[in-house]
Parts: structure tokens; C-alpha cells; sequence
């Protein structure tokens, strides 16, 4: 028996008294793919980012093992309930434009101490006083550095557009506005380096773009490097006693964690692994989270339909964006159908083994998007299903 199919005979037997379509969690590969983040970054702690984990069970489980502390998060909504839910360190990654969040925040000493938002304008500042409704609760601040390797003088550009703020003068002045207005704290830097961290540089059957990403992430490694250097070096001439320094993701964290600017990293796709994060030189890792589909028609010989699969992943549209069939190995999509929204029709040799009610697994492309659509997780050890948790949607939470 190949580990494909020995894997799925593990899955089949788990979930054996459940209905697909379903979505699980292997435990043991969850649990070494944690220990696996926490050896690459080298001591320095790992902050979960929780939009790829979307499960509050498992955020638990990750925080509560050695090398892991603190949550990046996405919206303030989600900070907020986190931090009422006991979440002790919660970073919002991104700026918010939520009114009645930062009116919450700012009238709440508890909320206030926790939460730490992300700023690159001061347009964000005015937007947090107009909003505060009378609180006036100190709001911790983290500003955030543009990653982005430039060339030849920024006609060429890797990497996403999010900050503007790219220039070690440029954070700091935006650094002593922030100390110099009441009701803010300056308390973080982050940068973080996607093009790096999220593009794999082995992809399969390309070896030419294969090198070109590679001396891309080189490059874009040294110049990342010396500028966040400098910038924190900016940063802290202004506030001496910043707390800490993010970057990195799932696919830069020994590198990202090497720099000595650097206090801790980011990650969390690592914890699942998803399809997209299959090509990878730097690191490897096992599949945790998957989803199966009932097969519930056979059109014929070396075709069977399974309910739904059709979950493609945000990001510029392609068909890595897709789910793919994993488990029977040797499935395949219709090219002229694809996933479906209700069905799913796959092709190849192991179809003619599959009876209807059989359950086919996949593995989808991003992390924490599965749980987008399952209600809950069941968590799978060996060959028992030995809890169910609800993910965010199961709670109730859809925050973007």
C-alpha cells in the first residue's frame, strides 16, 4: 500500500459514521507541521496569523506549545472577539476603517491593552479619533514597512501593494507623529515579505521560472534585510522601547527569523498546508487539512461525480487557485468543467473503483478559505475522529 493510499484508508475508517461532505484535521500532521515552524524560526517566537486557521480550537492548540505566542489577525471585528475570548496578544495585520471597532477599543481598558492595530497614514489616526465615540483609551499602534523589491527605479516591482511607507525617513516621521499625539502608542513594526513567503520557487514541470523565483527571493531577501534593518534602526531612535518586530510567513520563516532586527515571525498557512505550499525548496511539510466530497453519480467508465468542490481561492484567478483531487490518487477534473458549485465530475482509472456514497478528499489551495465553508472540523488521530470543533463560520463569524 502506497502513503496516499494508506492515508486515505485512515480517513475513510475515521470518518467512516460521517456524511460528506465534511472537512477534517489530521492532528498529528497538524502538530508536526507547529514543531516544524517552531525549529525554523530559531527560537524566536512564532505569532499564528489567524486567517489561516479560522478556528479558534486550533488557535488554542497551536498558542498552548512552546516557540508560539501571540495572534495576527485580520479584522478588527475578529480582534475583538478574540480578545474577549481570552487571546492575550492579538495583532490586526491589516488597517481598518470599522467605526464602531475602534469606538469598542477605545472605551475599553481591557480590549485597549490587547489589541494592536496597523497604521501607514495618518489618515488611519483621524479616522480612530473620529470614531472613539468619548473613549479615550491609549490605542496600541503597529506600522507597517512595504516589502516589495523594486528595480530598475521601481518600473519593475515583486511583491504586494500595501504600505506606503517604504523609506526608513519616511516610517520615522510617521513614528514621531504618532508619540506626539495623544491617545496612540507606538508599539510594532511589520513587514511582511509575500513574494517570499508566499510564492513557492519549485514549481513542478517549470524549472526556468522555477530559477528566475528563486533569484528573485534572493535578491529580494538582501534588499529586505538591510532596509528593515535601517528602518527599525529609525523606528526605534524615536520610540527606543518598541516591543517587537514582525515579519516573515510560512515560506520565509528561517530566513525571515535570521535577521537580528527582527523580534519574532509570522505564520500560520504552515499549520495546514495547503496545495499552494507544495513547492517549496526551503521547506516541506505534510497536509493537515482536507475536505471530501461523495461521489454521487457514475456517468460512466472512468468518470464519477461528486456534490459541490467548487472552492476556489482568492488571488489573481488560475488554476492553481483550484482544489485539487487527492485521495484516491490519479483523479482529475474535466478541463471542461472543472469544481463545480453543485457537482464535480472526475475523471481517470481509480473512478471505476469509487461506488456511490464513497467519499473523494481534496486538498484546497489556501489555508484558512476552507473554513469559509465547514461549519466545523473534525479532528482526526490515527484512525478515530476524536473531536468536532466549530470553525469561525460554525461560531457564527463571517468577518470579511
Amino acid at each position: 500500500m502506497t502513503p496516499r493510499a494508506a492515508l486515505r484508508t485512515r480517513y475513510d475508517r475515521a470518518t467512516a459514521h460521517l456524511d460528506a461532505p465534511l472537512a477534517i484535521v489530521d492532528l498529528e500532521a497538524f502538530d508536526a507541521n507547529a514543531a516544524d515552524l517552531v525549529r525554523r524560526a530559531g527560537g524566536k517566537p512564532v505569532r499564528v496569523a489567524s486567517k489561516s486557521v479560522r478556528c479558534r480550537a486550533l488557535l488554542e492548540r497551536v498558542l498552548a506549545k512552546d516557540g508560539f505566542s501571540g495572534v495576527m489577525s485580520y479584522t478588527l471585528e475578529e480582534s475583538i472577539w478574540l480578545a474577549r475570548a481570552g487571546f492575550g496578544d492579538v495583532l490586526l495585520a491589516y488597517p481598518s476603517a470599522d467605526r464602531a471597532g475602534f469606538a469598542e477599543l477605545a472605551g475599553d481598558a481591557k480590549l485597549a491593552g490587547v489589541v494592536t492595530v496597523m497604521v501607514d497614514d495618518p489618515a488611519q489616526l483621524d479616522l480612530v479619533d473620529r470614531a472613539r465615540d468619548g473613549g479615550t483609551e491609549e490605542i496600541r499602534i503597529c506600522l507597517e514597512l512595504d516589502t516589495s523589491l523594486r528595480l530598475l527605479g521601481g518600473r519593475i516591482r515583486f511583491g504586494a501593494r500595501r504600505s506606503p511607507l517604504r523609506a526608513p525617513e519616511d516610517v520615522a516621521e510617521l513614528a514621531r507623529a504618532i508619540v506626539a499625539r495623544p491617545g496612540f502608542r507606538l508599539v510594532g513594526l511589520m513587514a511582511y515579505e509575500g513574494h517570499v513567503a508566499g510564492v513557492g520557487d519549485a514549481v513542478a514541470g517549470s524549472p526556468l521560472r522555477s530559477r528566475m523565483v528563486r533569484l528573485m527571493q534572493s535578491a529580494a531577501r538582501r534588499e529586505l534585510a538591510r532596509r528593515r534593518a535601517d528602518v527599525v534602526r529609525a523606528v526605534r531612535s524615536v520610540v527606543p522601547d518598541l516591543e517587537f518586530v514582525n515579519g516573515g510567513g510560512t515560506g520565509s520563516v528561517q530566513h525571515t527569523a535570521a535577521e537580528d532586527a527582527v523580534t519574532e515571525v509570522a505564520a500560520g498557512s504552515g499549520l495546514y498546508l495547503p496545495r499552494l505550499f507544495d513547492n517549496y525548496t526551503s521547506f516541506s511539510g505534510r497536509p493537515a487539512a482536507l475536505f471530501a466530497q461523495p461521489v454521487v453519480r457514475r456517468p460512466g467508465v472512468g468518470v464519477v461525480t461528486v456534490l459541490g468542490g467548487g472552492y476556489p481561492a482568492s488571488g489573481a484567478a488560475g488554476r492553481d487557485r483550484l482544489p485539487v483531487p487527492y485521495l484516491p490518487e490519479g483523479l482529475r477534473y474535466d478541463p471542461m468543467e472543472g469544481a463545480g458549485e453543485v457537482q464535480t465530475p472526475l475523471l481517470g482509472p481509480p473512478a471505476d473503483d469509487l461506488l456511490v456514497g464513497d467519499k473523494v478528499w481534496f486538498r484546497h489551495a489556501k489555508a484558512g478559505e476552507l473554513c469559509e465553508r465547514f461549519a466545523s472540523l473534525h479532528l482526526v488521530e490515527g484512525e478515530r475522529v476524536t473531536a468536532t470543533v466549530p470553525t469561525y463560520r460554525g461560531e457564527g463569524r463571517t468577518f470579511l
